[in-house]
């Protein structure tokens, strides 16, 4: 939007580039509007600001290392600041994968009463592309009650490296951009807990 974002100094945080950001809100742009976005490890916050700036309700960004999460916040603040629609920005200084481990509706999120059922409808997946945690992750969504039935998980990855990903998983679109690619994926539906049971 025009908006001057800070980036973390130093190795630890690879941005998404400017093409690959513009082909995933590009794919995903009938579920941007009102929808949830679950940001994992979000480095300097980028995708969220992306989402934002496409009418997301609410934005949970996930990122360890403490001063790359203040600077997250501070990208999605200066985004929300300058939009017309109310949205709900949270920035987590956590490990992702411990995380997961809990249960997605047991935790006291801000704006709750706001957001009665908490799961998300998009969730970014971006770790170092050398990690092993792409799969560790994905179980983890699905045990934790994570995701809605109709949600979708983007990973973005190396293209050098590829991605597999094994059932219950359903592929939903893959696509290359030189170095990195993104792969969409959609839980089984029936091993989702109904959101009736929920109340």
């Amino acid at each position: 939007g025009g908006r001057k974002l800070q980036s973390p100094i130093g190795q630890g945080t690879r941005p998404t580039s400017a093409r690959v950001r513009e082909a995933a809100m590009n794919l995903l742009r009938d579920k941007l509007f009102d929808c949830h976005w679950l940001d994992l490890f979000s480095g300097s916050g980028i995708m969220g600001c992306e989402a934002l700036q496409k009418g997301a309700a609410r934005v949970i960004a996930v990122e360890k290392d403490p001063k790359t999460a203040q600077i997250c916040k501070s990208n999605l603040i200066k985004t929300s600041s300058g939009l017309s629609n109310q949205c709900c920005i949270e920035v987590l200084i956590h490990e992702v994968i411990s995380l997961l481990k809990k249960d997605c509706r047991k935790i006291e999120w801000q704006n709750a009463s706001k957001f009665p059922d908490p799961r998300f409808d998009l969730v970014y997946l971006d770790p170092p592309y050398s990690s092993k945690l792409y799969p560790v992750v994905l179980k983890s969504l699905l045990n934790g009650n994570w995701l809605k039935h109709d949600s979708l998980v983007i990973c973005e990855h190396s293209s050098r490296i590829g991605l597999e990903v094994n059932a219950p998983w359903i592929v939903k679109d893959q696509r290359l951009y030189g170095n990195s690619s993104l792969l969409m994926l959609s839980p089984p539906k029936n091993l989702l807990v109904d959101t009736d049971s929920m109340h």
